[in-house]
């Protein structure tokens, strides 16, 4: 795949050899890369001032985090291909780290893959497209979560506020078979009630699941107040650990 240069200003590629994953609109050199003539989402191949390449994301004209890093290894875009071994190393990790299939199985740019969210309930998988390059490399992100996991539904939850910020509509949709209206989760000894398509987000935070199970540890004997409880994930917990009293506040 031929993708088109995307040249950064002078000295500007040090964030990216450190790690960092964004480029941002004034650390172009839109002399050599005027930005209005990328559309939104577009794949590009990240390039030093003297033209050396950094690897490859996409882009967004009009958003101020204007590129994203997906691969420092300029043979390898954004595609299916891409994807199903980030997801494969992703699952090898959480697979270590929690026995049931309950967990955020992609955080965005934690696991290399910026603009996508992906959370996983049983053989259930809920997934955000937060960014105008993940939107655009769907039918990708579908077939590769697909191929590693065969899920018997896949949700795109594509209306968070961050979407907007991108020029991208909201819209709740299956993108493979049809997600319920309501899972079993299992997290820290405690099952819950999810609604995956009406639920905050993808319907819950995994991403405090270990937050919770350190509470847990300080909750014994303790009078707790959860505040914007949604469905209880912390007071709950709190109070299966032996909290001596639990009161949850919600609208």
């Amino acid at each position: 795949m031929d993708l088109a240069p995307l040249y950064l200003n002078k000295n500007q590629e040090r964030r990216l050899r450190g790690g960092h994953l964004w480029v941002y609109s004034n650390e172009v050199d839109s002399a050599r890369s005027p930005l209005p003539g990328f559309e939104p989402g577009q794949q590009i191949q990240i390039l030093t001032h003297n033209g050396k390449p950094l690897g490859n994301g996409y882009v967004n004209p009009h958003t101020l985090i204007c590129a994203r890093l997906v691969s420092r290894d300029p043979k390898y875009p954004l595609d299916s291909s891409l994807l199903t071994h980030r997801i494969k190393v992703a699952l090898s990790l959480r697979e270590r780290l929690w026995a049931k299939p309950y967990y955020r199985l992609l955080h965005g740019e934690g696991d290399a893959v910026p603009g996508l969210v992906v959370d996983r309930f049983g053989d259930v998988l809920v997934a955000q497209l937060n960014t105008a390059g993940m939107q655009r490399a769907r039918e990708a992100v579908v077939a590769a979560l697909d191929k590693v996991l065969k899920p018997r539904a896949i949700l795109l939850r594509n209306d968070s506020p961050l979407r907007q910020v991108e020029g991208l509509g909201q819209e709740i949709e299956d993108a493979l078979g049809t997600a319920p209206d309501r899972l079993t989760i299992e997290e820290n000894g405690c099952r819950f009630l999810v609604s995956p398509r009406r639920g905050q987000k993808t319907g819950w935070y995994f991403d405090h699941r270990e937050n919770r199970a350190r509470m847990q540890r300080l909750a014994r004997g303790q009078r707790v107040l959860d505040l914007f409880s949604y469905t209880g994930a912390w007071g709950l917990q709190a109070a299966a650990a032996g909290a001596e009293q639990v009161a949850l506040v919600e609208a």
